[in-house]
């Protein structure tokens, strides 16, 4: 994990670094402001090219619409609108009275019911440590509900989550919305499904202002967590849209373990480590500047594909079934009789 660390670490110097150059004294009126906006993207941002925004266009479209009497309320929601263009859940705008946002899950189905899960299929009984819901179900299959990659997971917790929940035949890990957190969780969590060290992807920076100027990747690897309790049966992953950036890295490296099987919907993408920057009048703007690959060595920026592609339907909610849930049943019942 430490080595995982220090790349992360070495990310956000060198991020640092790079916003240290000349930067040009922008006046803290309407056009200053966003002309600041505008050219730190611009020379930071790091996912024009692969979304194919022309960001020359995006300035000239919204600085047209400044006016000398805009209001402080209009200039934010007209920068906001803005950013909305990079279509990046990372890419935030934050001021005294309002926060920006781009959420993907917000158009399409929500695919997560909390309640109906607690009681039709953990019926109210259930464990938690280090964030985590876990419980062994009446089918003989795990389940651990993991919300929120900022929860901190300890290792001894991890080892009596997993001590419980050996007997099971198979286990279910729901990241369903998931908006994110640390990555050193994804990794503490990961290092118990494996056995040996795996390739997890890569890293890169800003080396300059252009568009196109990155560093070399730096390569990143998990390794297995020595001397601790795996979990080494077969495994579904169940995500839905919400499952955003830390959890999106989750999903695409655990997709690559061969006893792993992603059932839901696409996950929420966010592959872009984000790093804030200020502008004149004090508002932050918070930004993708160093884009993290998968295993696949492919960007996840808009998300990760489910190897089994399922959506709730409301006649199974209806009789309190989870359609998504229960496909996951399906999926490790098979591999019960295979194996």
């Amino acid at each position: 994990m430490k080595k995982f660390i220090n790349i992360l670490i070495l990310a956000v110097a060198i991020l640092s670094l790079s916003g240290c150059h000349n930067e040009p004294e922008w006046k803290n009126d309407p056009y200053g402001n966003f002309d600041a906006l505008w050219t730190i993207l611009d020379e930071h941002y790091c996912f024009f090219a692969y979304k194919d925004v022309d960001w020359n266009e995006v300035r000239t479209r919204y600085r047209s619409q400044i006016h000398k009497d805009i209001t402080s309320k209009e200039l934010f929601n007209l920068c906001s609108d803005m950013l909305k263009e990079l279509q990046d859940g990372h890419t935030n705008l934050i001021s005294s009275f309002d926060a920006s946002r781009y959420w993907i899950w917000e158009q399409y189905p929500i695919n997560y019911d909390e309640r109906l899960i607690d009681e039709h299929y953990l019926h109210f009984n259930y464990r938690r440590a280090s964030g985590i819901k876990y419980q062994i179900l009446e089918n003989n299959f795990g389940y651990m509900y993991y919300g929120d990659f900022a929860n901190g997971i300890g290792e001894g917790n991890l080892d009596l989550i997993l001590n419980n929940l050996a007997p099971s035949d198979g286990l279910i890990i729901d990241v369903r919305n998931n908006g994110g957190g640390f990555l050193t969780n994804v990794e503490t969590l990961v290092a118990r499904f494996i056995d040996e060290r795996i390739y997890a992807g890569s890293i890169q920076h800003k080396t300059g202002t252009g568009h196109d100027d990155f560093s070399d990747p730096f390569d990143y690897f998990f390794e297995p967590a020595h001397g601790r309790v795996h979990y080494n049966k077969p495994i579904v992953v169940i995500a839905n849209r919400g499952s955003f950036s830390a959890t999106n890295n989750f999903v695409s490296i655990m997709k690559s373990l061969p006893n792993v099987t992603v059932v839901g919907d696409v996950t929420g993408g966010g592959c872009g480590l984000p790093f804030t920057s200020e502008l004149p009048n004090g508002w932050s703007i918070r930004f993708s500047a160093a884009p993290i690959t998968g295993p696949d060595g492919q960007l996840t920026e808009f998300g990760v594909q489910p190897d089994v592609k399922v959506d709730m339907s409301q006649d199974d909610i209806s009789k309190g079934k989870d359609s998504i849930l229960e496909m996951a049943f399906t999926i490790l019942k098979q591999k019960r009789i295979n194996n």
